[in-house]
């Protein structure tokens, strides 16, 4: 690995292949690794709770993954709660304006 200067592609795929025992049982069950970009790790949460608490840990979590993967694979967190619904698609989808209509 050393030689073929993969250790930190190693190091980032093993924040997502073993998210659970990077960061606990407990918080892998409620959020999940979305991408890894720069050393910036976007997280998404299953609630905007879950998100806030996750916030309040992101140092903790950042020394729970240097410990795993090694330092400066992940220097920052970005953590965001679940992508709010698409008004538009779906199977009661009309033309026009939308929601705007009954809003304002």
């Amino acid at each position: 690995m050393k030689a073929r200067g993969w250790e930190r592609p190693k190091a980032e795929a093993t924040v997502f292949g073993a998210w659970e025992k990077v960061v606990g049982p407990d918080i892998a069950a409620h959020s999940r690794p979305m991408k890894l970009d720069g050393g910036v790790l976007t997280v998404e949460a299953e609630s905007t709770a879950w998100a806030t608490q996750l916030r309040m840990l992101t140092g903790r979590l950042l020394q729970q993954i240097a410990g795993e993967v090694g330092h400066n694979v992940v220097t920052r967190m970005n953590i965001h709660g679940p992508a709010a619904p698409s008004w538009n698609r779906g199977p009661r989808r009309v033309q026009g304006r939308g929601p705007r209509d009954t809003y304002g």
